[in-house]
């Protein structure tokens, strides 16, 4: 174990892991509201409450097995100690900030993965990383949007074929109470799956301090701090992705936002279970893809989606190479001494 931190620095290190989920909720609000403002089924303001409502109480819902495999799946915990969880914070709070900036989606849990694999490679080398949970967590860059999408336009076709002999202004106020239902269980998915990822990271904290008796767990504080966090970042909401995803790579009806918004949440449910870290930005960006696509392929605004992906390409290695320069730097200076 190392040299366990003062009360202070630890209680800093602790708060500098809620400010990301803060950044989280903040970043990636618009995942869970995007479709339901830009049909307009909702006011912004009403769709960001609804959203952290959820997302705080999603705990209740869920196992942490998504906080067990961030704190003890990616990075060995050997290796862990108060610089490499600094470090790859604070690189994946700088790629958030620079992503929201610019309006790109790209994703909060990679962007800590990546933090976590940079910091633990900067310290150890590669023998740090626990190469099962990273395939694994690697796999679902591809896999979520891919089960996103192809759920989204299955639940396209069936529906379509439901409400056939409806009337369009009919189906349309049908889909409209719908996708309240369908906004509120992506929201949930995404504050079961979200918030997990910074409750690993501040159990592997206080575990590497020697703070957690009878073996690796995540107190309840810790869970309740990290859903208030994210809760509380989501109502302050994240307009400019906002506007990304819910009008610049296809336009959306209430019909197709309660397709999309089910088929994320069924994906992100899965994943949860599953114990699977995956990027709620890519969920919801692949079932978006799928409506449009839906109804022609020419619907879908490709070269924005195409930024989309780059960035999700980039994430991993850009967090981890700010989160190992990171590391460094608090390492040198004897930043948590």
């Amino acid at each position: 174990m190392e040299p366990a931190l003062s009360l202070p620095l630890l209680i800093a290190l602790i708060g500098v892991a809620l400010a990301f989920d803060f950044l989280n909720g903040l970043h990636d609000a618009a995942n869970a509201i995007a479709t339901v403002v830009s049909t307009r089924v909702l006011r912004p303001h009403q769709a960001v409450a609804m959203a952290a409502f959820f997302n705080f109480i999603a705990f209740l819902f869920f196992g942490l097995h998504v906080a067990e495999t961030v704190g003890k799946g990616i990075v060995d915990v050997s290796v862990v100690d108060a610089h490499v969880i600094f470090g790859a914070l604070m690189g994946a709070i700088a790629w958030n900030l620079i992503t929201w900036g610019l309006g790109i989606p790209s994703s909060s849990s990679h962007a800590l993965i990546g933090g976590l694999i940079g910091a633990g490679t900067a310290k150890a080398g590669f023998s740090a990383i626990v190469w099962s949970g990273v395939i694994k967590t690697s796999a679902a860059i591809a896999l979520s949007p891919a089960l996103g999408l192809v759920l989204a336009l299955l639940l396209v076709l069936i529906t379509s074929w439901l409400f056939t002999r409806r009337t369009p202004g009919g189906a349309d106020r049908t889909f409209r109470r719908l996708q309240l239902v369908s906004a509120s269980l992506y929201s949930l998915g995404h504050g079961g799956n979200d918030a997990q990822k910074t409750m690993g990271i501040i159990a592997v904290l206080l575990y590497s301090q020697g703070l957690l008796s009878g073996g690796f767990h995540v107190p309840f504080w810790v869970v309740i701090s990290c859903q208030a966090a994210m809760g509380l970042g989501t109502l302050l909401g994240g307009w400019r992705i906002v506007h990304t995803l819910g009008s610049k790579i296809t336009r959306l009806t209430p019909h197709q936002g309660f397709c999309a918004e089910t088929g994320g949440a069924i994906t992100l449910f899965l994943a949860t279970w599953l114990g699977i870290p995956v990027s709620t930005t890519h969920t919801i960006t692949g079932a978006i893809v799928g409506v449009g696509s839906a109804r022609r392929t020419s619907a879908v605004r490709w070269n924005v989606a195409g930024r989309i992906i780059v960035a999700w390409v980039v994430t991993l290695p850009a967090a981890a190479l700010m989160s190992a320069a990171c590391y460094w730097a608090a390492s040198a200076v004897g930043l948590l001494v």
